[in-house]
């Protein structure tokens, strides 16, 4: 017995040494040295101004195309002639669909394929209720009176579409998502012109008008536009991922900036369930909101199964180097831990999103009456597609839910395949390194998964390499005020990324 249990000591030793030495000897990423602050801040009051000027109009998009009132566009486009004289001089610019907007910087070697910078016009809506700060202040072109701004939630300091400078920020909604990087894209190609720093490649911008609807008539168009046009781009940069503060994403003790190389697919089902209804005085041994409890039950406890995609085992390789001890020894002895790895990270619903299929119930309908059983309750499930997974797959695993049921399936919403990967070898994802490491110089920068939808998706069929990154460093609070109530920039943020998008618009053949 002595003999077996050294024979069992022994191996556990020669195991422990074995995971220790890959764990050393792993390719996780160095986290950069800060030998400088980066580029320093250079104040510029008009910028800041300009992009005031463009918050205070309500470009707002919401429910079905060709509902939502397009006067505050038209203004939009003429605010930015009056903004930026230059730049409508020197390109090409052309409306598509009325509405979007495309500028053209003729590069000086035509051989060379064109780079693409997106944004988008149209915001969400601010939401309702009061404010703290009654005052208003709301641009009005030419003295054209705009549609009334609706009541905004409490917790906005500012209304919503007010522009207002103040505390080092600039507030309103539309400052982070995504004006900000609009203007931004606008004063970079301003400030080359003025400098005459001539590309050597040709530079597009592009910002669609409806991307919070699902884009169909404003990137999609453009996308098209381009195709026929013939146009392949070297590199497609649109929003999607962010400089995640130190301390904000759990366990890295270092900025993030966490580029999307992919974005993950989206799948709506509207599942019909049918059964007896009537009065709820004699009901039956089983009703149909009891069936689509069953259903909803199976499709949370029997989710698609997780993976690590090689994207992700990428972002873990890049941050990796600066987590905890176990954190680094079960990403580096994935052969062993795997399954401990994963059943950890699908624990937290931020990292559970990256290596799954993620499943969310979000809405459901049944009788008008609280004494009335309905013949037929209908819920809606909403996937959000890793890359690798298929529509096809989901269809199955929704098929398998609803199986012993008697049920209808049907599609919703704007459903689309996960994107293709970008590669992070390629010139285009290093101009990002080297433009994050110009203003933040301690920042890892990785390729990571976009979990929401963008703009970006539609120009697969002009590039293979599509990037989904917004320079801004942020922490969680600001984060969660996209789409949501105090949404701010600060002026910081809004200055470093000017200067990240005139790096990369003239250094991207040096």
């Amino acid at each position: 017995m002595k003999k077996f249990l050294l024979i069992i000591l022994g191996i556990l030793v020669i195991l422990a040494a074995v995971l220790l030495i890959k764990m050393y000897t792993y390719p996780f990423k160095k986290t950069p040295v800060e030998t400088s602050d980066g580029w320093k801040l250079v104040k510029n009051d008009s910028a800041v101004m300009r992009l005031s000027g463009g918050i205070k109009i309500p470009t707002v998009s919401t429910g079905s195309l060709g509902e939502f009132n397009y006067a505050p566009f038209d203004q939009f486009k003429e605010y930015l002639k009056t903004s930026y004289p230059l730049v409508y001089q020197h390109t090409e610019n052309n409306e598509i669909n009325t509405h979007a907007l495309v500028f053209r910087l003729k590069g000086s070697d035509p051989s060379l394929e064109p780079i693409l910078f997106l944004s988008h016009i149209d915001v969400v809506p601010p939401g309702d209720a009061d404010v703290k700060n009654k005052e208003q202040n709301i641009f009005r072109p030419n003295d054209k009176p705009l549609p009334p701004v609706s009541k905004v939630a409490e917790d906005w300091d500012f209304e919503p579409f007010s522009g207002n400078v103040a505390n080092g920020r600039i507030y309103g909604r539309g400052a982070i998502d995504m004006k900000g990087m609009l203007f931004s894209l606008m004063e970079s190609m301003n400030t080359m012109i003025k400098s005459k720093k001539m590309p050597k490649r040709d530079i597009y911008l592009a910002f669609g008008f409806d991307e919070e609807v699902g884009g169909q008539k404003g990137a999609m168009q453009i996308a098209e536009y381009f195709k026929k046009k013939g146009l392949q781009f070297d590199a497609v940069y649109d929003e999607g991922g962010l400089i995640m503060q130190k301390g904000n994403v759990a366990g890295v003790d270092s900025d993030v900036a966490a580029v999307g190389c992919a974005e993950k697919g989206f799948f709506s089902a509207k599942i019909k369930v049918k059964g007896l209804g009537g009065h709820s005085s004699m009901p039956p041994m089983e009703s149909a909101i009891g069936k689509a409890a069953v259903i909803m039950q199976r499709l949370e406890d029997d989710q698609m199964k997780p993976s690590i995609t090689p994207l992700i085992k990428e972002f873990f390789s890049n941050i990796g180097g600066s987590m905890p001890f176990t954190s680094r020894l079960a990403l580096s002895n994935q052969w062993l831990l795997k399954p401990l790895l994963l059943s950890q990270l699908t624990k937290n619903n931020t990292t559970n999103a990256l290596v799954r299929t993620t499943t969310a119930l979000t809405m459901m309908k049944g009788s008008d009456g609280t004494n009335v059983l309905s013949p037929e309750v209908e819920f809606v499930v909403n996937f959000r597609l890793l890359p690798g997974n298929t529509l096809k797959e989901v269809r199955e695993h929704i098929a398998k839910a609803t199986e012993g049921f008697d049920v209808e399936v049907e599609d919703i919403d704007n459903t689309r395949e996960a994107s293709a990967v970008s590669p992070s070898d390629t010139k285009g994802f290093r101009l990002i390194e080297a433009g994050v490491r110009e203003i933040y110089p301690g920042a890892i920068v990785t390729p990571y998964l976009t979990m929401a939808g963008t703009d970006a998706y539609k120009y697969q069929i002009v590039s293979k390499n599509i990037y989904r990154f917004m320079p801004i460093r942020i922490n969680s609070s600001e984060q969660q005020s996209i789409h949501s109530t105090n949404e701010y920039i600060s002026i910081e943020n809004y200055l470093k990324m000017i200067h990240y998008f005139e790096y990369m618009m003239t250094n991207y053949d040096k």
